[in-house]
């Protein structure tokens, strides 16, 4: 399994943020997202992945916990006719300040 690095989670981030149009997503469900995240992140749990309300042509940067979620999200979102979805990985490995 291919783990990110907190510089690359970090630089992806900050991709998304100099990105116009970007999402930057967050599929933890809904008490790990107020329990801190990383801050401008819209929440939308893996679990109700199917009915996300983002238009298709907005890029999207995608996180859980470790990965995991977050690469399985790029693929439900992939099938659902978002091209330009990404998994930059876990919150684990972000060094910046979170929101609550």
């Amino acid at each position: 399994m291919f783990f990110f690095s907190r510089e690359k989670i970090n630089d992806l981030v900050a991709e998304c943020r100099g990105t116009e149009g970007a999402v930057l997503l967050d599929v933890r469900e809904a008490d790990e997202f107020r329990a801190g995240h990383i801050p401008g992140a819209v929440n939308v749990p893996l679990s109700l992945i199917s009915s996300i309300d983002i238009p298709k042509d907005r890029p999207l940067y995608v996180y859980c916990l470790r990965g995991s979620r977050s690469k399985s999200a790029v693929g439900a979102l992939r099938q659902m006719g978002y091209a330009d979805a990404k998994s930059i990985g876990g919150i684990l490995s972000y060094k910046g300040p979170l929101e609550r």
